[in-house]
């Protein structure tokens, strides 16, 4: 549950209160009866940029960088193999 923070605006006295979304913001000061207005201020966290949600993550098995490691050598690459021969006379068109 979040704690709201309330000023009187008769004595200036700050109150804490720990209340659910749906409970009704406190009007009267306790210690004066003044009238209370709820106080907002900053909030301690704040995430920004990516990477902070699950939908932000890369797919398992992909690496972690496109470069590779300082001091590894890149494998060279390997031609693809041919594909194997068809025979040219075993076609037929269809009859």
């Amino acid at each position: 549950m979040p704690t709201y923070e309330y000023e009187c605006e008769s004595c200036g006295e700050r109150h804490e209160a720990v209340q659910r979304f749906s409970d009704a913001p406190l009007t009267d000061c306790p210690r004066c009866g003044g009238p209370l207005r709820r106080v907002f201020s900053s909030v301690g966290i704040v995430f920004k940029g990516s990477g902070f949600y699950k939908t932000d993550s890369r797919p398992t098995g992909t690496p972690s960088s496109a470069t590779p490691a300082s001091g590894a050598t890149p494998s060279p690459a390997k031609e693809p193999t041919p594909a194997a021969a068809t025979p040219s006379g075993g076609a037929t068109s269809g009859d």
